[in-house]
């Protein structure tokens, strides 16, 4: 009897070990999202005056990070890449499709375009 309840506990344990690892590994999977690219510091609701393209540059220029806007979530975009970073410009305050591993609140981007 106690052997069938060590190994039932041990089943139990390894089932949710492997649980665990599910949102890990769907969190590697690029997706594609769609929203408004604004910046980190202000995310949906600018603080400057002006429209949100000029808002967004501007905080982006003091060291904010790019964002993205979808519904009621912001999500920081990351990317290193001067090519995404010419078109998140071109598109700030504007439609994007954001296309990158995305991990909580952050999408590691890896491409930009117009969004619809």
């Amino acid at each position: 009897m106690k052997a069938n309840r060590i190994s039932t506990a041990v089943l139990g344990i390894q089932m949710l070990a492997g649980l665990g690892a599910v949102p890990a590994l769907a969190a590697g999977n690029s997706q594609t999202l769609t929203g408004e690219v604004s910046d980190a510091m202000c995310g949906a609701k600018h603080q400057m005056p002006g429209n949100a393209a000029e808002c967004t540059r501007a905080c982006i220029k003091h060291g904010s990070k790019y964002a993205l806007v979808v519904g009621d979530k912001v999500y920081t975009l990351e990317t290193s890449d001067k090519a995404v970073l010419g078109k998140l410009n071109d598109l700030a305050g504007a439609k994007a499709k954001v296309t990158g591993k995305v991990d909580g609140d952050t999408v590691n981007v890896k491409s930009v375009g117009a969004g619809s």
